[in-house]
């Protein structure tokens, strides 16, 4: 039977992501009572513009004093999708203790600041859900922290920020190099003005944080993510990976050590091979490849970003927490029981592809493989072209520590014969 009183719903934040969610409530009516079991009615909306025109938003609901839309005490659930850290966290506290639930989009708060707002939902008896904060409209947040919560997660990693991959995907198709696809990109709507969070990523590190907390059960700080960014990556390294049967991606990896006492968590450019399964995912999309004991390889693969896309996930939450709402009990909070140590980068072992400028004169090779050998680094194969007194020497490692590595590249560049290092590159998905 359903009940008639409604459920009232408080949104922080009408732009792009905010509109859709309202849309959506307002034509969705019908269906999203009849799945939570009770009318849900949009009692409110935080903005800093209400001069705006919003479609389908009834004026009179617009307001400027979010925290007094969060203090009302007849709130039921607060949909932020603000972003940013302030106001943000104190109106998500606020909420809480106010006695609202919360659905949150806010990947960069959740990586800062996540085992406070989970200690302070979980003190209120409340909610707080983030699916879409990681990954836009793909379920993931839900399947790791449920559907695989009985299971071992030991690798999650992927590609979580669409404008790098249509970046990178536009490279890789073309041959053009980064900022020409760069210029496309903000042309076409899929980067912002300023770009960095996203080509340095700071955003895929955030949610490389989020999702390593999850997977491992340990509380995983956005300063506990090694990140790297694509902007060094040439249509040279391409053109190398091609060679490898390769194509280059920037990822978010996070794995647990092989003896388990620990775990990594790490954003940078990589040479996949084009055999797996996130070679192939082009243009803006995201996925996420998850590796576990019982259920082996899994691929989450979708839109990672947009308006609609990620509505989907913030209604797919905002249902989940009326549920809990109606029969009295609250959802998953934070499992960090684990408490593994997050290893340094330095600790991290993995191929790497050198490309290397060298003297193109005998015992140039030999005297690269010293170097090699001396740092404890295998080498697997080696390829050299030389042309007029100068020569291109490119070295792929088999598996080697960072610290080694870099212990490896300071040595070289010590070389006389050796006129500079053009490129450095992780080689993934093995």
């Amino acid at each position: 039977m359903m009940r008639t009183r409604p459920l009232k719903v408080a949104l922080l934040g009408c732009g792009v992501v905010g509109s859709e969610v309202a849309r959506i409530m307002t034509t969705h009516a019908d269906d999203l009572a009849a799945r939570i079991g009770a009318p849900v009615e949009l009692a409110g909306v935080a903005v800093r513009r209400p001069s705006k025109v919003r479609e389908g938003i009834d004026p009179a609901l617009v307001t400027t004093d979010a925290t007094a839309l969060v203090k009302r005490g007849d709130i039921d659930v607060v949909v932020e999708v603000i972003g940013g850290i302030e106001p943000a966290r104190t109106l998500i506290t606020t909420a809480f203790e106010y006695g609202a639930s919360v659905v949150s989009a806010n990947k960069a708060l959740l990586a800062q600041d996540g085992a406070a707002l989970h200690a302070a939902a979980e003190e209120h008896g409340e909610d707080l859900y983030y699916e879409a904060a990681v990954a836009g409209a793909i379920p993931l947040i839900r399947p790791l922290r449920e559907s695989l919560a009985g299971d071992k997660i030991n690798r999650v990693m992927g590609i979580v920020n669409g404008t790098t991959n249509f970046i990178l995907d536009k490279m890789d198709s073309t041959g053009a190099g980064y900022q020409e696809a760069l210029d496309e990109a903000t042309a076409l709507g899929y980067a912002e003005a300023d770009p960095t969070a996203d080509v340095e990523g700071f955003d895929a590190a955030a949610k490389a944080a989020i999702l390593a907390g999850i997977a491992f059960h340990t509380r995983v700080r956005l300063d506990d993510v090694y990140r790297e960014g694509m902007t060094e990556v040439t249509a040279a390294d391409f053109a190398s990976a091609k060679e490898m049967g390769c194509t280059i991606k920037l990822l978010a990896i996070c794995e647990r050590a092989a003896d388990g006492g620990s775990v990594t968590a790490r954003v940078h450019p990589a040479m996949i091979p084009l055999t797996h399964p996130l070679a192939s995912v082009r243009g803006a999309y995201n996925a996420v490849f998850v590796e576990s004991d019982a259920a082996g390889q899994l691929m989450f693969y979708g839109p990672g970003a947009g308006g609609a896309p990620t509505a989907s996930a913030v209604l797919g939450d905002l249902v989940a927490v009326c549920r809990n709402r109606l029969s009295g009990a609250t959802g998953p909070g934070e499992s960090a029981y684990a408490a593994l140590p997050v290893s340094p980068m330095g600790d991290v072992v993995t191929r790497y592809h050198i490309s290397l400028d060298v003297a193109d004169k005998p015992g140039v090779l030999a005297q690269v493989a010293t170097v090699f050998a001396e740092h404890g680094v295998s080498i697997d194969t080696v390829r050299q072209q030389g042309k007029d007194g100068e020569a291109s020497l490119v070295v792929v490692t088999h598996r080697a520590s960072d610290a080694s590595l870099s212990g490896t590249v300071e040595a070289l560049r010590k070389l006389d014969t050796v006129r500079g290092v053009a490129s450095i590159m992780r080689v993934e998905g093995e």
